[in-house]
């Protein structure tokens, strides 16, 4: 019987050690984890933003749809262009004399492609909608449209994905945390976006950090 008392004490210290050294180092390996992701979709986000950008400046809107979007980086050209001040004689009709009249001359200088200019030879636009990391084949979920502002209907975008799918594999506590995360250093709330559908915006809600991460 003392044997076995002592081998039940042996066991539980080692289950008390397992769960007093899990509860140390699973944050700090769920936080290893959650950065090294993150950074991957936040890359994702701003080539997407970036993509959005060149369409709006061409289009005068934001596209709805991946397909849309990545047909536009295929096909989609900026116009280079040269502003230049130039002048005339015009007859003034009213005092009849010639008088000098100034303008502003706009020429073509030729065009560049949207996917030479934003990717060069590299075809990751090509699953721009595709997240990082998920292992069920999820997407990017990306709405466009206008919002009203001072009576000007200004266009706008939004692309997320929910923190749960980036961090599947992750312990729920821990997972249940991060998606009710508020602070400055924290990507808040429980989706990664960037963009609005109710603001004029194309900022995401990802701290400083990681674009300090992608710059290195």
């Amino acid at each position: 019987m003392k044997t076995i008392i002592q081998i039940v004490l042996w066991i539980g210290c080692i289950a008390l050690g397992y769960f007093i050294y899990n509860s140390i180092t699973g944050p700090i390996k769920f936080k290893e984890v959650k950065e090294e992701r993150f950074s991957q979709v936040v890359a994702k986000l701003k080539d997407i933003k970036n993509s959005q950008e060149a369409y709006k400046t061409i289009n005068g809107k934001y596209a709805n749809d991946f397909n849309s979007l990545i047909r536009f980086i295929d096909t989609g050209k900026y116009v280079i262009t040269q502003q230049r001040d130039s002048s005339f004689l015009e007859m003034n009709a009213a005092y009849g004399i010639e008088m000098l009249k100034e303008v502003k001359i706009i020429d073509t200088l030729g065009f560049v492609s949207v996917k030479d200019s934003l990717f060069k030879t590299d075809g990751r636009y090509k699953s721009l909608m595709d997240v990082p990391t998920a292992v069920n084949g999820e997407k990017f979920t990306m709405k466009s449209g206008f919002v009203e502002k001072s009576g000007y209907k200004a266009p706008v975008f939004e692309v997320k994905v929910d923190k749960e799918v980036v961090l599947y594999d992750q312990p729920k506590d821990l997972l249940a945390r991060e998606k009710a995360a508020l602070s400055v250093e924290e990507v808040n709330g429980p989706t990664i976006y960037v963009g609005s559908m109710d603001e004029v915006s194309t900022s995401g809600n990802w701290p400083a950090v990681y674009d300090r991460k992608e710059k290195k």
